[in-house]
């Protein structure tokens, strides 16, 4: 990774995710995200908060906001691999190297703004790019892994009942 402020974030398949998206991320927790495995939405939730924490770091709170969310990342990816592994889920092998890859990408940032070799821009940056890379990896992933788990606990597929906004 270079030292100036745009970063490209490396995939799990090689490719590189575009320093400057082309569409805007949500950067707060909806309904739309839920995918019906309580555990798993909670922790979604958390990541959204945490994440939320890297996007509006300052200079003097950028480490501690690096350290918390890689906290969150470790304890997050952890649970859903023991999940897999537990209840034998097929296509666990790409999931668990985003896992690693997302790890591998925060850790690198974290070392840099302890080094002082990053500021608060860079993190900002990752943030960005984690909260482009968090909605297709939890609908194609992590609902999958939802869906396992519930039809092999429940016998049937989540059920999902979100609030309407509109009036």
């Amino acid at each position: 990774m270079s030292t100036d402020t745009k970063h490209e974030y490396a995939t799990p398949t090689g490719a590189e995710v575009p320093a400057s998206p082309g569409t805007a991320p949500s950067f707060v927790w909806s309904d739309a995200r839920v995918l019906g495995y309580g555990p798993m939405d909670d922790r979604h939730r958390e990541f959204y908060l945490v994440a939320f924490d890297l996007l509006t770091c300052d200079e003097d709170n950028a480490l501690r906001a690096l350290s918390a969310f890689e906290k969150h990342a470790v304890e997050h990816f952890s649970e859903e691999e023991g999940w897999m592994h537990s209840t034998a889920f097929p296509p666990r092998d790409c999931h668990i190297d985003e896992h690693a890859a997302v790890l591998a990408s925060v850790r690198e940032v974290r070392e840099g703004v302890a080094q002082r070799r990053f500021g608060a821009e860079t993190v900002h940056d990752l943030a960005q790019h984690l909260f482009q890379w968090f909605p297709g990896h939890a609908d194609y992933l992590d609902s999958a892994l939802a869906a396992w788990m519930t039809k092999r606990k429940m016998g049937g597929k989540p059920v999902v009942l979100r609030r309407s906004l509109s009036n």
